[in-house]
């Protein structure tokens, strides 16, 4: 997984930049299919610096996130906090599809087999 941060109208420290690479990787303990993380830090307004958080995931499936605050990090914080939600959503309804598929065949082979035995 590739983790990108960049910035616009200003320039962040190697240690904001790194604080911020490992708040995003753990965005991999709810989703581990992430294929990369794009953020962008946007300096114009320097008192309430804007963060874009892009989250690509296999399957083509993409989760945005924005959050502008009056400090850099807690607006990251809440951006991260946003797409974490799309994610725990999203594996939700990935994992209940799976369970009713799961059900269904059951269900239909139990059918099948009562059927096979009033024969």
């Amino acid at each position: 997984m590739q983790v990108r941060v960049s910035t616009r109208h200003g320039h962040l420290s190697e240690a904001s930049q790194e604080k911020i690479t490992a708040k995003a990787e753990k965005l991999l303990r709810i989703f581990d299919r992430l294929t990369e993380i794009a953020i962008v830090v946007d300096l114009k307004d320097e008192q309430n610096p804007k963060v874009d958080i892009q989250v690509s995931a296999e399957h083509k499936h993409d989760f945005v996130a924005s959050e502008q605050s009056t400090e850099m990090m807690a607006a990251v914080d809440n951006a991260i906090h946003k797409v974490e939600q799309q994610l725990r959503k999203y594996k939700e309804k990935v994992v209940e599809r799976h369970r009713d598929r799961g059900r269904e065949v059951r269900q239909v082979e139990a059918e099948y087999n009562v059927d096979v035995d009033n024969e």
